[in-house]
């Protein structure tokens, strides 16, 4: 018997009970679709999960941090921070992270240790002020609103949310606070302040021109102003008195960059091995991500045990279908037909409900996941906009693999279903089939 004849037998078969397969199939079309809708919500909360991470900032970044070792801080004489036990970050350190296998960039970064105002014409602010050692902030994937992101002494780029934390020191209760400043091109004043020995207050004011302002992150560079690290140096050193010895005292945390996002836990592995601390967004996206993936297989199998539950009724209506052509069995066998040909017409056609059943499933599945999605995304965006928050851009997502697997599986189902019943037709003695009544 050749495939085609056996195909246009199966359809044939399968077109004289239209009733009894499609009821057996409604079974394959619940389980299907269940498996579709569910694995597509995982899916696509995962998505959402993925994308609210991204937030926190650039997956390829790895922020690396002195280790101070565990339990408390030790001091020695004078009240000296015991430093035996700490692993500081030196210019060494820095070239050791460069060296590294797949590591694109290593910037260290300062901050302003020393108490101050900043100043513009009548408004004022308390400044988060970093150095980089850098001159051109885009290496750390941040990028600009105004201006531009490259830093020269005695300039500064800021986040796009310095501006709104000025405020008038002098406004009286019922004024109308002033609008945010525009901090573009304009130069600030930063007014440094210390004690002596004898508690006396010194201070000294330093210009600061802006020279850019970056885009908003949602991350930390949004309150931050940037300045490189020369600048940040010489303020502390004013600060402490003396000249800073990065050998001796380290740097305060530094900036790994990586070529390729599938490499940056190992390298924050490396780095950590290394006696340093490091932390990468990348560590917590995967986390997230196993997490989803067992919840995908969760979600799979309760629609697979759906299909479990359609398998026994393609398995007893093959059974029934036995008993109703036994006689038809016979003839075929009488006019030639194999055990092979009767096992494959019956297989075919268990395969064949199994399969009329997953392409109803999938189209069921896909279109409730797309109704879910739209209910979703229109509660999830109204949430947002209660919050403030950035609205999701997918709720439930169908990967365009899900459907072509669950056809492939409720196909394979079905034909499972049908090995025991077929097995039997194939075995039947002509003679007595025949004689069957």
């Amino acid at each position: 018997m050749s495939l085609l004849d056996l195909l246009l037998l199966i359809i044939d078969n399968l077109n004289r009970r239209k009733a009894r397969v499609a009821l057996t199939a409604v079974g394959v079309v619940i389980g299907t679709a269940a498996v579709v809708m569910l694995v597509s919500l995982a899916t696509g909360l995962q998505r959402n999960a993925n994308e609210q991470l991204v937030g926190i900032g650039d997956l390829t970044q790895i922020q690396v941090s002195p280790n101070y070792g565990e339990g408390p801080i030790a001091y020695g004489p004078g009240g000296a921070m015991d430093m035996s036990n700490v692993t500081l970050i030196t210019d060494q350190s820095l070239a050791e992270f460069a060296a590294i296998p797949g590591v694109k960039q290593v910037i260290a970064r300062d901050y302003l240790m020393y108490g101050g105002t900043l100043t513009y014409d009548r408004l004022e602010t308390w400044p988060n002020i970093r150095g980089v050692n850098v001159n051109d902030l885009s290496l750390l994937g941040l990028r600009a609103q105004q201006g531009s992101l490259e830093l020269s002494k005695g300039s500064a780029v800021v986040g796009a949310m310095i501006a709104q934390n000025f405020y008038d020191p002098n406004l009286r209760p019922g004024q109308e606070p002033p609008p945010p400043p525009d901090l573009m091109g304009a130069t600030v004043k930063l007014n440094l302040m210390k004690w002596d020995a004898e508690g006396n207050e010194i201070k000294k004011s330093i210009p600061i021109r802006i020279t850019g302002v970056i885009a908003e992150s949602r991350g930390e560079a949004d309150w931050a102003i940037y300045m490189t690290m020369e600048d940040v140096t010489a303020m502390n050193e004013w600060g402490q008195g003396k000249r800073i010895n990065r050998n001796q005292t380290g740097y305060n945390d530094v900036v790994v960059i990586v070529e390729d996002i599938n490499q940056v836990v190992d390298v924050s592995d490396q780095i950590q091995a290394m006696g340093y601390q490091a932390w990468t967004p990348m560590s917590m996206v995967q986390g997230i991500n196993s997490f989803y993936v067992v919840l995908q297989v969760i979600f799979g199998g309760v629609g697979a045990i759906a299909l479990l539950v359609a398998a026994i009724g393609i398995a007893n209506t093959m059974a029934m279908a036995i008993l109703e052509r036994t006689r038809e069995i016979g003839l075929m066998k009488a006019i030639g037909a194999t055990n092979r040909d009767v096992l494959s017409v019956f297989l075919g056609e268990a395969a064949g409900i199994g399969f009329i059943g997953g392409l109803g499933g999938v189209v069921l599945g896909w279109s409730a996941s797309q109704i879910m999605n739209v209910l979703a995304m229109a509660y999830l965006a109204g949430q947002a906009a209660e919050t403030g928050g950035m609205p999701p851009t997918v709720a439930v997502y169908t990967p365009p693999w899900l459907p072509v697997f669950a056809l492939v599986f409720a196909t394979l189902i079905g034909l499972l279903s049908g090995l025991y019943p077929a097995l039997r037709a194939a075995t039947l003695i002509p003679v007595n089939a025949l004689k069957y009544e």
